[in-house]
């Protein structure tokens, strides 16, 4: 049986084993009271990381994201995103059943990139006063759009629109740790020029579960209510928390190897099904392959590529592979020697 490569997201890590020591020796309290010091360690760190007044320590990406729109989207009113965003194309359902939130959806001309004037635009007031946009969100580094980057200073000309029109800007970055090793600057770069933001340690970083959400300390204090309201008042978290301690110091430095095995990754896949994928395109750990050039639908190269040992995910047409700390050089011969298999079976 061939040894299995797990390519589908880089949530699949398992801990390492500092991880799980800390996590065994925790010292843990109720966080549903606030009294869990390993929660609160981490929550300082974030804060102090980020630049904010406050952190807030949750289960989920997701639940950072539905308790910044509940926070600041009035039920009926619009929240502006990019098509293809995690908010709202995958959250839609979630936005919808839990705040009554709608979106308003901009189509970036790159890789789900958006401009300051496509912004600027959507916040033009609606003069018959019935859309009314209370936020704005952006997603660093955009998934769809292959782990692109927006550059810092395309953050801040967003910001400066949503400022000049009085609308807060929401990060989701739950990969912002990838953009940061790839524009080369420390997360509070990012997280300056946002009115919050969001970062998860389970994505890149090899923690088992858990994100951060980080805001001024009244926007958290509100966050904290959310969370009880959202069924997210969890006890004796600070067995999870001490993984995300070890998570945000070791695991940003390492993210280059992730990229540059993605990198390599993109290249094989390339040589194999030329037009398929662009390695030039491929920034940070995520690669999708367009496969409606070849015989085959994405679902059967899917499946193809299991029988090989190969697990991979699919959006549309296109296959997904993201590359992580479970994953390297000798892991990306082995995909692409599945990948040689599979082309030959298709």
């Amino acid at each position: 049986m061939r040894a299995r490569i797990d390519l589908r997201s880089d949530t699949v890590t398992q801990p390492s084993d500092r991880m799980r020591r800390a996590m065994a020796a925790a010292e843990v309290g109720d966080d549903w009271y606030g009294d869990d010091p390993t929660v609160n360690r981490l929550q300082d760190r974030v804060a102090e990381l980020t630049g904010k007044q406050a952190a807030i320590y949750l289960p989920t990406g997701t639940m950072c994201n539905q308790i910044a729109l509940h926070a600041y989207v009035r039920s009926g009113h619009l929240a502006v995103c990019e098509t293809t965003a995690h908010v709202g194309r995958t959250e839609v359902s979630s936005a919808a059943a839990l705040s009554g939130v709608a979106f308003r959806y901009l189509t970036a001309p790159d890789r789900g990139l958006l401009l300051g004037e496509q912004v600027a635009a959507a916040l033009a007031p609606d003069p018959y006063d019935v859309a009314v946009v209370d936020l704005v969100s952006i997603e660093n580094t955009h998934q769809v759009g292959g782990g692109s980057v927006m550059s810092v200073t395309a953050v801040r000309d967003v910001a400066a629109t949503c400022a000049a029109a009085g609308v807060p800007l929401y990060l989701d970055g739950a990969r912002i740790f990838n953009a940061c090793a790839v524009a080369g600057v420390p997360v509070a770069a990012y997280a300056g020029a946002v009115s919050s933001m969001m970062l998860c340690l389970s994505k890149g970083l090899g923690a088992p579960i858990g994100s951060v959400l980080a805001g001024d300390a009244e926007f958290i204090a509100e966050a904290r209510r959310l969370k009880i309201l959202f069924g997210g008042a969890w006890r004796q978290a600070g067995i999870m928390a001490a993984a995300g301690l070890i998570a945000v110091e070791e695991g940003p430095g390492r993210l280059p190897e992730d990229h540059a095995n993605a990198r390599n990754l993109a290249e094989g896949v390339a040589e194999l099904l030329p037009d398929s994928i662009d390695p030039d395109a491929v920034e940070t750990n995520i690669l999708f392959i367009d496969v409606s050039g070849t015989a085959r639908r994405a679902a059967e190269w899917r499946d193809l590529l299991a029988d090989e040992g190969l697990l991979v995910t699919m959006i549309g047409n296109r296959i997904r592979m993201l590359t992580h700390v479970g994953i390297g050089p000798e892991a990306i011969q082995a995909a692409l020697a599945a990948w040689r298999r599979a082309a030959k079976a298709a």
